[in-house]
């Protein structure tokens, strides 16, 4: 068990577990909802093939409250500071060599949204909330939500999400590409343990994570690039699986 901010830690197995956890609306007290340090030492093991993160009780995360918001406000170079270290934690969730799942229960408002955006997959329960609310306030998203949500969805859906704070339910956010799967389960956490468990229990650690490396590479590189090292990644593993 760990605790850092208001982010728990715990594991089942080869499967790591971060948990929301700030009152009934998991709100993000700021935009460093953990540090930086803990979540590397947490995931710097060698055996972990799987993380989980979902809001402890009902709800995902409502985002940021306006209260701290404002408090962050007062101060330009602090909030600026602050914004950058919480890209800088979504970028090394969304960069980790091991699948990555959200499990959504309830709301996934603004910066929870955000959170969710830089995992690998989203699975929401059926009552399952999203919205980008920042709009109403004269704000954009501010952890690199619109880079995401336009890489997902393209532009048109972008706009309606962010322009209109329209809250998108569970089936609406399936059809247009915000969620990958539905929970046939009440809680989403049950689905997406089956579904990270089915996907990592057979398979290497190496495996896992040279698949995630080609998924990476393929994303941020250019064809020609990708491509050569995907190669290379194949013929290490078919090395091993020779020797084996």
């Amino acid at each position: 068990m760990g605790k850092s901010t208001i982010a728990n830690w715990e594991k089942q197995g080869n499967i790591g577990i971060i948990s929301l956890s700030n009152g009934k609306e998991n709100y993000l007290i700021e935009p460093e909802f953990i540090d930086i340090n803990d979540l590397k030492n947490w995931t710097n093991d060698n055996q972990l093939k799987g993380i989980i993160i979902k809001g402890t009780g009902r709800n995902f995360s409502a985002g940021a409250s306006l209260s701290d918001l404002v408090s962050l406000a007062q101060n330009k170079t602090m909030l600026s500071k602050k914004i950058s270290s919480g890209k800088e934690i979504l970028d090394y969730i969304e960069n980790l060599e091991i699948p990555i799942i959200a499990a959504i229960n309830g709301v996934c408002f603004g910066g929870g949204l955000e959170i969710a955006l830089a995992c690998h997959i989203r699975i929401a329960s059926k009552n399952a909330l999203f919205a980008f609310p920042e709009s109403n306030l004269g704000l954009i998203p501010g952890l690199g939500g619109i880079y995401r949500i336009i890489q997902l969805l393209g532009q048109h859906d972008m706009f309606d999400l962010i322009l209109s704070a329209d809250m998108v339910n569970t089936e609406n956010a399936k059809q247009i590409g915000l969620v990958d799967y539905i929970s046939e389960s009440k809680d989403a956490f049950e689905s997406a343990i089956t579904k990270i468990t089915n996907l990592t229990h057979d398979r290497s650690i190496e495996l896992i994570q040279y698949v995630m490396k080609a998924i990476h590479n393929a994303k941020k590189l250019d064809r020609t690039e990708a491509l050569k090292i995907e190669t290379e990644l194949f013929c290490k593993l078919a090395i091993q699986v020779k020797k084996d």
